[in-house]
């Protein structure tokens, strides 16, 4: 997957830096302090990152596409990391991942495992932000990259597999970018807990 951004970096860039996902802030926002340290997991043109340090709090920036990562780098101020999901080792690190828009590159049968990946990242209490495309199952595109979508039944059954973590609401939105508002987007916050 990361070939498919390595090749597309700049154009991806363009595609997503200036989308408005503001209203996509505030569910994470109001779960946590000012000043919270975040891990943008999948940052892609780092548009995120820039809002979350702007607002006050300390960002760890990190994507899969060595590419991706130089342009959020140079947009940011900050390095970012080249890292995918799999590789994550950080304990009781942070006190919220954002992931927005990128769990779904993650296959099905590694999903569990990412998500109790991130779990153990997270500081007691702390909270995982993300979405995906609304649907079910694993599918192709034209451009050979592959998507997990989801949709409620299929999400609780993968965070029941994780003691730690508790689900706490999900929502549905539609898209930003011009002429993909029809598309809709999965949204979920989960927290971890002490068990």
């Amino acid at each position: 997957m990361s070939d498919y951004y390595n090749s597309n970096a700049k154009k991806y860039f363009i595609n997503t830096v200036n989308a408005d996902v503001s209203e996509l802030y505030s569910p994470l926002l109001s779960r946590i302090n000012k000043g919270a340290h975040i891990l943008d997991a999948g940052c892609g043109s780092g548009r995120d990152s820039l809002f979350f340090i702007k607002s006050g709090f300390k960002i760890t920036a990190m994507d899969a596409s060595e590419e991706m990562a130089k342009l959020a780098s140079e947009y940011i101020h900050q390095p970012v990391l080249v890292m995918k999901f799999q590789d994550i080792k950080w304990k009781n690190e942070f006190d919220a991942v954002w992931a927005c828009a990128t769990l779904l590159h993650v296959p099905n049968n590694e999903i569990v495992s990412v998500f109790s990946k991130l779990s153990t990242t997270l500081k007691s209490n702390g909270i995982i932000n993300g979405s995906f495309k609304y649907g079910s199952g694993e599918r192709s595109t034209n451009d050979d990259r592959r998507f997990l979508d989801m949709n409620e039944n299929n999400f609780n059954i993968i965070v029941n597999q994780i003691p730690e973590l508790e689900l706490e609401t999900t929502w549905t939105t539609n898209d930003v970018r011009p002429g993909r508002e029809h598309e809709k987007w999965f949204n979920f916050i989960v927290r971890k807990i002490s068990k």
